[in-house]
């Protein structure tokens, strides 16, 4: 396989695409598929899906296409979902209920351990079994716990601290949910998710359709 680093962001961010929609064809027991017929559910290129895996070594066959149940599960391993990774989540207020809840990460290879908030009142609780512990546990706690990601959804201000904070306990990945993109130099993967920007987008949209 190619190395990541040089394959295109562009290219890994539709990888989740094709996982998911080779998961539904899986469900509707379609055993083969080609890159045409694929294209037409996607909505993007048969040339691009084919430039896309062939990034990652083509698994089709000229006059066969792409065996899907195969497929799924050469980019479940590319994508790491075979792998499974510990997760703890910085805030516990509204987002990271809804994160705490959200069912469909362990299928992904997502645990969650543990929430940290400072709100006393949200302290010594729990959201979807998963305890709500104190910041000033953080550290004792990843000093007992493989942590490979940080989900934080603090507030702005302390966004950049708090990333600071985490790196520093040797947790590598970051999904962050504030306003502000991070960017750090220390090694550290870093997801900025901007779920306003999508709706603004979705609004844009709408409001050209209207006239």
């Amino acid at each position: 396989m190619v190395e990541d680093k040089r394959i295109s962001m562009a290219v890994i961010r539709r990888l989740p695409r094709y996982f998911r929609y080779l998961s539904d064809l899986m469900k509707m027991d379609v055993k083969r598929i080609s890159s045409k017929e694929l294209s037409e559910r996607m909505h993007i290129t048969a040339s691009q899906i084919r430039q896309d895996l062939n990034c990652f070594g083509g698994f089709g066959q000229q006059g066969y296409g792409y065996n899907v149940e195969s497929l799924y599960e050469e980019i479940s391993k590319i994508l790491g979902t075979d792998t499974r990774f510990s997760c703890i989540i910085l805030g516990a207020g509204n987002m990271g209920n809804a994160l705490a809840n959200y069912e469909n990460f362990k299928k992904r290879g997502f645990d969650i351990l543990a929430i940290f908030d400072i709100d006393e009142n949200k302290v010594g609780k729990q959201i979807n079994n998963i305890d709500v512990m104190h910041m000033d546990t953080l550290d004792d706690f990843a000093s007992k716990n493989k942590i490979d990601i940080a989900m934080l959804t603090v507030p702005n201000k302390n966004i950049t601290d708090i990333a600071k904070r985490v790196t520093s306990l040797g947790i590598k990945g970051i999904w962050n949910f504030s306003p502000t993109d991070l960017m750090l130099d220390n090694g550290a993967v870093v997801e900025n998710v901007h779920l306003s920007d999508s709706l603004m987008v979705l609004g844009y949209r709408l409001k050209d359709i209207r006239g």
